[in-house]
This record gives C-alpha cells, structure tokens and sequence, in this order.
C-alpha cells in the first residue's frame, strides 16, 4: 500500500527520502509528502505523483526528513489528506502506513478534548496524541499512543525538539531498517535503502524502534530494550529501473526469462523438499494467496494432483481465516495437512493473518514469496525463495511465472518423494522445465503480432476469456491483467460454463479469447468456439503452432511454440500479459500504475 522512508544522518536529508520515495511509488501515489527538520518542522505535501510535491519543495539543508506516498483508505486524495499528518502546533509530524480502526472513537474524545482536525484521515489522530502524550521522551509519547489504538499500522515520527531522531513501529505491516556510517534509513520496504545499504534490521511487531545518525534501539512495551540481529540482503535483490523501456511492466515481461532461470537453481538443484523437511506423509495441501498469485495457485493445483494424486484445494487468503478447519487437523487424517502460502511481497495482510490461522490449526505452513526478509517468510517452517528481482509494475508478471514455476518444482520433488514418479521421470521433468525461458523468449520475439490482435479489443465495453483444465485459471488470468491496467470489464470462464448464462452477454461487440491447447480437452474447446462463434462474438484464439482446425473457425489466432501442454500456461500467460499491456498503451491509460490499486496490500 502506502510507502515511507525516513533518513537521519549527515547528508541533507531531502534529497535521500525522495529519491528512496521514487522506489516506492508503485506502492502508493494519489499524494506523497515530506517533513524535514529546519529551525521548526517543514511539511510539504501534494495531492497526485511525487512530481507534484517536488514541483513546490523549498529547499532544505536539514539532515533529518521522513516521506510518504498514499494509497487512499480514508479519505480522498487531496492535499490536506496527504502525509504527513502534524498537531496543531506543528511540532509533531507523522508518517502512517495502515489503518486506525478505532479512530473514530478517538477523535470524538480529543474534538471534546479541545483538538482540531484537518483532514478526513485516520492517521491524524496519531501526531495529537503523540502530541498529549509527549513529556519530553518521544518514545515514551508513542509507546503510550499504541495503547489507545486498534488497527494494522507502521507509524514514524518526528519531533521538533528531537533534530536528529526518528522514532517508528510496526503492528502487522512492513518496517525495516538501514544501517549506514553515521547514518541510518527507515522504510516500509527494503527496495528503498538498498541505493545506500544492504544491511538491515527487522523490527518485530510493537517493538519501538528509535535511531539516529549514531545509534538504533529497539524497545519493548515496557520500554526494555531489546537486542536485535543486523543482517545482509542477498546481493541478487537489485533496485529496478526502466532500462530504456516505457513502462515497467513492459520491461519485467521481457525479463521473465532470466527470472525463471535465476530461481531455477533455488528450485532444482537445491530440493525444495530437502531444504524444507518435507518428509512425512502429506495427506492434504490447501493453497492461499490473493489476486494472481491466487491463479498460480489454480496452476499449482492441476499440475500437483496430476502428478501425486494428493487432494489439493485453492482458496482466497481473504476467506481462508473463515472457512472450515483445514483437513487433516484434529485427527480427520493421520497425516499433516500442508498449507502454501503464496505472496509477491510477502506483506500481504490477508495472506499474513491465513498463514498465522493455519499455524494455530497444527498445519505444515511453507510461503512462496519474492522478497527474502519479509514478514511471511519469518512466520512460516519453509520458504521458498523466487528470485525475480523487484517487480515496479502494479500488474504482477515476472512473479506469477516464477510462482507458477516454484508450484511446478514442488508437484515434482513432491511425486519423486512419494514414489508416484522414479529418477529418470524426475530428470525429465527437470529438463523440460529448463526449457521454459527458451519457449518464452519465442513469444516476446513474436510480439509484433500480438499488436496486430489489439484492434478487437480497444472498443470493447467487455470481454471473455475461456479456457479448459491447466489454462482455465490463465483465462482468469488473463482476464485480471485486462481490467487492471486497460479498465474493460473482462471475465475468465471456464469454456464448458459459458452455456451456463454468460453466453446471454455476447454479441458483435463482446470479444472473447479462447485458449486452445491440444491436451485432452481440445475437442470440447473447439466445440465451445463454436458456440461462440454462432452468437456472432469476435473469436480470438490462442493455439499451438501448425494447428489446423483453429484457423478455420475464428476471427483472429496466435500461434504459440510447440510445448508440452502441461507446460503451456507459461507462454499463454506471456502472450496474455503482452495483449492487455499493448491494449492498455493504445487506450493511453497508466500501465505501471492503475488507479485506485497498489502493489502490496497490507489492509485486509
């Protein structure tokens, strides 16, 4: 969601935060802010992207600053709603990443109290009560406001009585800090420092954090101070940028190649199930996640119970706390249910809170995650790490495929270990996987022919794409990346389904895209097609190369290099991903950035 950086050290601060706050734009970006330590507290801050708010920045030689940019929870977007968020005397200033659940409450006690409110936000209950609460100890000050308020939050603060201390927290959303020399960083997200530092320490939740240019400290909430580790990012987590591309997410599709081939050594020549003791009888799997990682876990499902035969059931991170315990626990099964948990960020709040919910019901709990250090990857027993590198664009790609993939390895090593595949088999599987990057570049070598598809869907006022069996959830997903960055209604459908209602939809205007594979289901799709076809809907089609029969019964096709269909959600999802991005540059929308949407989603 919201991104913030803070910097205290020995450089002039303005610069340092901006430039870290760029780093997180993706994250949020209807208003940013900065406030810096001068002889009093400067605030500065505008309602649209961090140009805006530099557009009017006085200049500043203070080596102490905190920033922030939004993504809208309370409140529209406007300057006065924008952080930071400051009393009314302006010698608090606040920076807040989350929600205040009780706020309301609170700030009818402090209108009666005698305080004036600004803005329509939540966090602006935090600096009046950090305000009341100071005495002289701005740790003291924050510790007292944490047992006033209910919510998921990361809070950082700065006084004007304190020049060169920034003092922070965290409840359920990501904090970090960045040690440097005679300087030291704080963030909602590693990508910000890592220009600067990649030494980095991980506060806990409500562990208050104080640092300076000299010292960090970490206290409890009785204020006991804590000892902490400091430890060294990977060097492969490397700081994005365009590369001479337009967007960002047109850049990471091209760089889906190399991602799967950086996490292919994390996923088969170091055995997932060997690094994360896999070695009882699973009985069971269920697969969490959110948005597309929720459609890798579609993937995941397919391709593991094909190969082990172990039931495996996919649910929303959002519903999981709510549903039925998983099977398995309290005795239903004599084997260990295992949970997956997969998220880009590995800050995602709802998948956080199902991780935890499974923990408590005795599952097994291992995350999928491209970010080594976040939460998720601290409140499991495993991990598997996918080395993507950052992903700026809001629309998840490099990640679903190397999701996908880890998905893959797992269902593999998972079938090697129960005897349902022998050496050679997995040897084979190793090495059609290896192939994957190579039938990829094929696609983004071809892309110039997916442009010519663009003209059927740019007057479009909605869409369908349908698939059968491994590419149903590539219909999803292909539909998802369509509404997310282009704004045309779209919907992925099972292709047997359409018969079922939504065929009442189509006309001249609706186009639909089909996926047509030549597994087991090819024949039912072609039928499907033509369903479609005699209701006079434009009929795209996604086929395998030197197909015969697609040619002949739709209005357009595209040819995807011959693979294994088990393998072919790879390629469909970057020929997906390419149409809606070309889509959405014809229609002149913001790729990177959709409105009203983040990166990672760390509100439930």
């Amino acid at each position: 969601m919201c991104g913030i950086v803070g910097y205290t050290g020995h450089q002039p601060a303005q610069k340092i935060v901006i430039e870290s706050l760029k780093k997180l734009e993706y994250r949020g970006y209807d208003s940013s802010g900065i406030a810096t330590k001068e002889d009093k507290l400067v605030i500065c801050k505008k309602e649209g992207p961090i140009a805006n708010m530099e557009s009017i920045l006085p200049k500043s030689s203070s080596n102490l600053a905190i920033a922030h940019t939004r993504w809208a929870t309370h409140g529209v977007p406007s300057d006065t709603n924008a952080h930071p968020h400051t009393d009314g005397d302006n010698s608090v200033a606040v920076v807040h990443n989350g929600t205040i659940d009780n706020y309301l409450a609170i700030r009818e006690n402090l209108e009666k109290e005698g305080y004036n409110f600004k803005s329509e936000s939540d966090s602006e209950v935090l600096p009046i009560l950090i305000s009341k609460y100071y005495a002289g100890d701005l740790v003291e000050a924050l510790n007292k406001t944490l047992a006033d308020i209910q919510g998921i939050f990361t809070i950082a603060v700065i006084h004007e009585n304190h020049p060169d201390e920034i003092v922070a927290v965290r409840h359920e959303t990501p904090l970090i800090i960045g040690v440097g020399n005679s300087e030291n960083f704080i963030a909602s997200d590693i990508y910000a420092v890592l220009k600067y530092t990649q030494q980095i320490v991980y506060p806990e939740d409500n562990q208050i954090v104080r640092v300076t240019p000299e010292s960090i400290e970490l206290f409890d909430f009785d204020l006991k101070s804590i000892d902490y580790e400091v430890e060294t990012v990977e060097k492969y987590t490397e700081v994005a940028e365009k590369g001479g591309y337009e967007h960002f997410m047109l850049k990471e599709i091209f760089e889906q190649p190399k991602a799967l081939q950086d996490s292919l050594t994390e996923l088969l020549v170091d055995s997932p199930l060997e690094r994360l003791g896999l070695n009882w009888k699973i009985g069971s799997i269920s697969i969490v996640a959110c948005g597309t990682s929720y459609h890798a876990g579609l993937v995941g499902k397919y391709v593991i119970e094909q190969l082990t035969a172990i039931p495996v059931s996919v649910g929303y991170s959002s519903e999981f706390r709510y549903a039925a315990p998983v099977q398995g626990v309290g005795g239903l099964l004599s084997s260990r249910p295992l949970v997956v948990l997969i998220s880009q960020s590995g800050e995602t709040a709802d998948t956080l809170a199902a991780a935890r919910s499974a923990k408590q019901q005795g599952c097994h709990t291992i995350a999928i995650c491209n970010v080594p250090g976040s939460r998720i990857t601290r409140e499991v027993d495993g991990v598997i790490i996918t080395k993507s590198g950052q992903e700026v664009g809001v629309a998840a790609t490099k990640t679903f495929l190397t999701q996908m993939q880890a998905l893959y390895a797992l269902g593999v090593h998972l079938a090697f270990n129960s005897g349902s595949l022998d050496h050679p088999q997995l040897k084979l599987w190793e090495s059609e996987i290896r192939k994957i990057p190579s039938k990829i570049t094929q696609v983004l070598n071809n892309s110039e022919a997916i442009k010519a598809l663009v003209p059927h869907f740019v007057k479009a006022k909605s869409a369908f794409f349908i698939g059968r069996n491994i590419n149903y959830p590539l219909a999803m997903e292909g539909a998802l990346k369509l509404k997310e960055i282009s704004y045309i209604h779209a919907e992925g459908y099972p292709a047997g389904e359409l018969k079922h209602g939504p065929l009442a939809l189509l006309s001249k205007e609706t186009p639909v895209l089909a996926i047509a594979m030549q597994d087991h289901t090819y024949s039912k799709l072609v039928s499907n097609i033509e369903e479609v076809s005699a209701r006079s809907a434009p009929v795209i089609t996604l086929c395998q190369k030197g197909d015969q029969q697609i040619p002949k019964i739709s209005d357009s096709y595209f040819e995807l290099p011959e693979i294994d269909p088990v393998l072919s959600p790879f390629t469909v999802a970057v020929f997906l991903q390419l149409l809606s991005y070309y889509v959405a540059h014809e229609l002149g929308t913001e790729i990177d950035k959709p409105r009203n949407l983040a990166k990672s989603v760390t509100v439930e």
